[in-house]
């Protein structure tokens, strides 16, 4: 058995009676000093533990979200009809698609980038419209030419009226000539204006009924609509809701169309056309000028563009007239991330999420100062970051953001104008990570404060007390 004195003999901390000890001034003015040190240290170590503390590198892209890159967006266009609206996408491998629909939602808006109804359904766009061969025959006038007296007046008198508004310019107009003239003629033939009164076929030259094609936001040529008399009068300053023909151009399908709709109307009472139920390619004809036009696409992770721009294979466009004018409502890449994830995120960094939006509200207006054909511009570069957040020494929470900087600018081109985002993916990216701090760093921390304050101040505690006692011998050596 290990009797207690050899317990005692291997005591570190071997004990001085208090009798034998003696307390200075300076001793205690020490001790006091320590403790205030003490706690300052304890406190700034315990702050510096709860401080969160990040290492940034950049590294070689190794994104875990596939080689594509969503592109999400929501802007605004005064000028630009969703009849034509188009989103285009290409890149430096040689994709191109045109006029994506599928994730893409248009709704007209006003020239205050107001939405004027519900969504804009522009349909499938054919890929070639039939047209007559009849451009050579000599061309009989048989459609009734209208300006805005005439239009107004007329279109409250016939239950339908078909116009085409065209341009003398115009090769689509060119081609549509000679098969409107002999449609015209046949259904005025079979449906007389004065006798049966349930058709007119007319036309609007745009280059001198300016205003009156404006007013009907006609901005591909030629546009062929159809107004109903009484189902489409407006409460607003007497306009008309009207849809557009999208179908073949040649005479037969043409004359078919419009017997189709007259098929709706009985003759005898001539009620007015409330209803459709004719079998035509036809669309309703947007309301207003402008359109909104917001959702996503995918585009690989290579250079490449975003195109918004007027388009249509069976139109033509009087570029003088275009104005890409716009606002940016919502601009960004990648996932959307979520409010929680993000305020986890700029805990670590504060500056994250500045550059995710950049061009969110930014307005870009032609004020005909370049006079037309003006393009707009924006060029992107884009650098992926990515944070890792650590809960634990084992649990993490990842978080890619694409951040961008943009330059736009504003140029005349010898095409048609167009909104043009040119996009440049770095092949870096920065990686920023959490360095977790573990409890017993912190507590090895307190210790050696403690513990290095008490001995410095013991170490100080002697060297003063050994001064003070040699100054008092000096002095009783001089006196004797």
């Amino acid at each position: 058995m290990i009797s207690s004195s050899k317990i005692k003999s291997v005591d570190f901390y071997r004990k001085i009676p208090r009798d034998l000890t003696e307390a200075s001034l300076s001793g205690a003015g020490l001790s006091i000093i320590a403790a205030l040190a003490m706690m300052f240290l304890f406190g700034m170590e315990l702050s510096n533990y709860f401080t969160v503390s990040t290492s940034t590198s950049v590294i070689v892209d190794n994104s875990s979200d596939g080689d594509f890159l969503r592109i999400d967006f929501n802007m605004s266009f005064p000028a630009l009809s969703c009849e034509f609206a188009s989103v285009d996408v290409s890149d430096v491998l040689g994709s191109n698609r045109l006029n994506i629909t599928k994730t893409i939602r248009k709704f007209s808006i006003d020239q205050h980038l107001r939405p004027t109804g519900a969504e804009f359904h522009s349909g499938p766009v054919p890929h070639s419209v039939k047209h007559g061969d009849e451009v050579d025959e000599e061309t009989v006038e048989g459609a009734v030419p209208l300006n805005g007296v005439s239009f107004d007046k007329l279109s409250h008198v016939y239950p339908i009226l078909v116009v085409n508004f065209f341009a003398p310019w115009c090769y689509w107009s060119i081609r549509l000539k000679p098969s409107w003239e002999k449609t015209a003629n046949i259904i005025r033939q079979r449906y007389d204006p004065e006798a049966d009164g349930r058709i007119l076929l007319a036309k609007v030259d745009c280059t001198e009924e300016v205003d009156l094609c404006r007013r009907h936001h006609i901005q591909g040529y030629p546009s062929i609509r159809i107004f109903r008399k009484g189902s489409d009068l407006r409460e607003d300053h007497g306009h008309h809701e009207h849809e557009s023909y999208y179908g073949d151009r040649d005479t037969e399908t043409l004359v078919k169309a419009m017997e189709d709709l007259v098929a709706s109307i009985p003759r005898e009472n001539q009620r007015l056309a409330l209803e459709d139920k004719s079998n035509i390619t036809k669309r309703p004809a947007p309301l207003t000028g402008g359109c909104r036009i917001e959702g996503y696409v995918r585009v690989k992770k290579v250079p490449g563009n975003l195109i918004i721009s007027a388009r249509s294979g069976a139109h033509s466009f009087d570029t003088s007239k275009m104005n890409m004018s716009h606002v940016i409502n919502h601009l960004s890449f990648g996932k959307t991330i979520s409010p929680r994830l993000l305020s986890d995120a700029k805990r670590l960094i504060p500056y994250l999420g500045r550059s995710h939006d950049r061009l969110n509200g930014r307005l870009f207006i032609n004020h005909r100062d370049l006079d037309a054909n003006v393009t707009i511009e924006h060029y992107l570069q884009i650098v992926k970051t990515e944070v890792v957040t650590r809960k634990s020494s084992r649990e993490h929470t990842l978080i890619e953001e694409y951040e961008y900087t943009a330059h736009s600018s504003l140029a005349q081109s010898i095409y048609i104008p167009v909104v043009k985002f040119h996009f440049e993916l770095s092949p870096m990216q920065v990686l920023v990570t959490e360095n977790p701090k573990s409890f017993s760093h912190f507590l090895t921390n307190v210790c050696a404060i403690i513990g290095g304050v008490f001995t410095v101040a013991g170490i100080l505690d002697s060297i003063l007390h050994n001064t003070i006692r040699l100054m008092k011998k000096v002095e009783l050596g001089k006196n004797f």
